[in-house]
């Protein structure tokens, strides 16, 4: 048995399915992945050790630099449809949560579709690099501070036209080496 028989918009033929029709990087409707896509990964980070639901959401998340992370409303129903699939299995475990195993079948099926899972897991780090590289918090934070500079100096009641200027002077030289870079 093979997951998904969609078009895969990673090679550009059909395939693992899941992908938007526009070729973004998220599939239907913003979906990070597809169904079948979550299948195979969920299958396989049970294969490294047996982890329950949460785990695997904090590992994918983990993966991605912390830029996806799936809702456990599509990750619990996943995981039940692959213990029906006999691909994963539960094993005792502490407390409350449900650990879950791979199977034999389980192995079979990751050994079946190891090209899919090398390429999904290959996609889930480029999409933690792509966040590393666009992560706009450092701005965000900084552009906060420099309004916050900028109210609190010229709320100053000995604020002159000078330190108005000189104010503004800097705002342009910084934004001018912003445009440099």
């Amino acid at each position: 048995m093979r997951f998904g028989m969609g078009y895969d918009s990673w090679t550009g033929g059909p395939g693992m399915g899941g992908r938007g029709r526009h070729g973004g990087p998220r599939g239907p409707r913003g979906r990070v992945l597809g169904g079948d896509e979550l299948k195979l990964v969920l299958l396989a980070l049970i294969a490294e050790t047996p982890r329950h639901g949460y785990d695997l959401i904090r590992a994918i998340e983990a993966r991605t630099g912390g830029a996806y992370a799936p809702s456990p409303g599509v990750v619990y129903p996943t995981l039940t449809l692959l213990t029906d699939m006999g691909l994963i299995g539960e094993q005792a475990s502490e407390g409350t949560r449900k650990l879950f195993a791979v199977t034999e079948a389980g192995t079979a099926q990751l050994t079946t579709d190891a090209p899919q899972v090398s390429e999904l897991f290959e996609r889930l780090a480029a999409l933690g690099e792509h966040r590393a590289r666009t992560d706009a918090g450092p701005i965000h934070r900084a552009r906060a501070n420099l309004r916050a500079a900028i109210h609190h100096r010229l709320s100053a009641a000995d604020v002159d036209t000078e330190t108005l200027h000189r104010v503004a002077a800097i705002l342009d030289e910084a934004a001018q080496k912003v445009e440099r870079l």
